[in-house]
């Protein structure tokens, strides 16, 4: 699949995506993606954040590919059945593990719920050995309980600005051959 055929939303975490973040360099490199919009970025209320990715997938004009980073991914991962038949597929980049969400006063607390079913669209979870939000096994985990692979990006903290990785060109290479795979 050619990322012209698709709805590509972009679900960034905690705080949004600053400028310099890979994620809005790519949102801005891809032309059908779009971010998805939260009303708190500092204070994330679960339901008000599916809500809003619910109603981007619904609004999506061609198949939706989603991009989450952070608590982005961990709120793609929780989509809701009816939501998730829609998705053609996404990519997960370090969500948070659900003992570092319970840590945070400021998350609500609904995101650390567990998972307990795979996902029905096909997507890759990419973790880091050295994220300060989840260890390596954390993720792997989280990947088998949502039937999806996971991908090892070695020692690269967050994957995001704090961690060097603002362009972050290998991830969008790694993201174009997934969609290779749609």
């Amino acid at each position: 699949m050619l990322t012209s055929d698709a709805d590509i939303l972009i679900v960034p975490g905690l705080g949004d995506s600053p400028d310099d973040h890979w994620q809005s360099r790519w949102e801005k490199q891809l032309k059908t993606a779009r971010r998805v919009a939260q009303e708190d970025w500092a204070h994330p209320m679960f339901a008000a954040w599916m809500q809003n990715l619910s109603e981007a997938i619904h609004a999506a004009t061609k198949p939706p590919v989603i991009i989450g980073h952070s608590l982005g991914a961990l709120a793609v991962a929780h989509v809701p059945d009816d939501v998730a038949s829609k998705i053609k597929g996404a990519f997960l980049v370090t969500p948070p593990a659900p003992s570092f969400i319970l840590q945070i006063a400021e998350i609500d607390p609904a995101f650390a719920a567990p998972i307990t079913r795979k996902l029905p669209f096909p997507a890759l979870l990419i973790a880091s050995h050295d994220d300060p939000y989840s260890t390596y096994e954390e993720s792997e985990a989280l990947a088998a309980t949502l039937g999806i692979d996971v991908v090892d990006a070695g020692l690269s903290g967050h994957l995001n600005i704090d961690s060097g990785h603002g362009p972050w060109p290998e991830g969008l290479m790694r993201f174009a051959g997934f969609m290779k795979t749609l």
